[in-house]
């Protein structure tokens, strides 16, 4: 009896220990699913340049579908104008300017505030975990303010109820998406760097629609690869334990 009894405490100790082990492995490459951020291509735009910018927003929550975008714009944006995304409508938020804005087409007292993208839930109207959704804008940057980077606060909200906001510095795991500011009459770029970086192919603005993301159903595989050998480890000790005791 007295060796039965230290037989299953050794037996409990090693399922212990194979449990903490699938633990720590599930706690290092889950993180990894969820790298993407919400990013604006291109990201290095010349003041006063005219611009096809697009908005590339992921899913990122499983179970769950992101339905509504809203996008705060920095200020100086008089005139936006938003491609027809299917599965989306869009609304622009304008606000009265207490002192008009000096234009090459003369003053405006108005400029957009915020942009508002809504699904209609279905396959197109929505963001489903591990795709993404691009919304272009065609914009004219503002003058004189070479050497800035502008954040485009945007707030991405799920169908579980769990918004995503974000709104924070770069060094924040939720960065606001930003665009770099360069000398008028500049190169327009999109620098590689985090989300940064056309598609794979990719040789000019596409229309937006759900496809995976980029870099995500490599970085899946090889999370499931991680995590069912893992498993597999954990099965054949437990086996193995198993055996001896018997």
């Amino acid at each position: 009896m007295i060796a039965a009894t230290h037989t299953h405490t050794k037996r409990s100790q090693t399922v212990k220990r194979i449990a903490a082990i699938a633990a720590a492995v599930g706690a290092l490459v889950l993180p990894a699913v969820a790298a993407a951020h919400v990013s604006l291509h291109p990201n290095t735009i010349p003041a006063g340049a005219y611009v096809t910018l697009t908005v590339r927003v992921p899913g990122e929550q499983p179970g769950a579908y992101a339905y509504k975008v809203v996008v705060q714009m920095p200020p100086g944006f008089t005139d936006v104008d938003t491609e027809n995304v299917p599965g989306w409508t869009v609304h622009e938020t304008i606000t009265n300017l207490k002192k008009p804005l000096q234009t090459p087409d003369g003053p405006v007292d108005q400029e957009v505030s915020e942009i508002t993208w809504t699904g209609d839930r279905s396959a197109l109207g929505r963001i489903d975990n591990g795709f993404f959704v691009q919304f272009p804008l065609s914009i004219a940057m503002p003058t004189g303010i070479a050497g800035r980077s502008l954040a485009f606060k945007t707030v991405e909200y799920y169908s579980s109820g769990q918004n995503a906001y974000w709104i924070g510095p770069p060094s924040a795991n939720y960065p606001a998406p930003t665009v770099n500011i360069t000398e008028a009459g500049g190169v327009i770029e999109d620098v590689a760097g985090g989300e940064a970086g056309p598609l794979p192919g990719q040789t000019g603005t596409q229309t937006a629609t759900a496809v995976p993301a980029a870099g995500n159903s490599t970085s899946t595989l090889s999370v499931i690869a991680v995590v069912l050998a893992a498993l597999a480890l954990a099965v054949a000790i437990a086996g193995a334990v198993r055996r001896r005791g018997a």
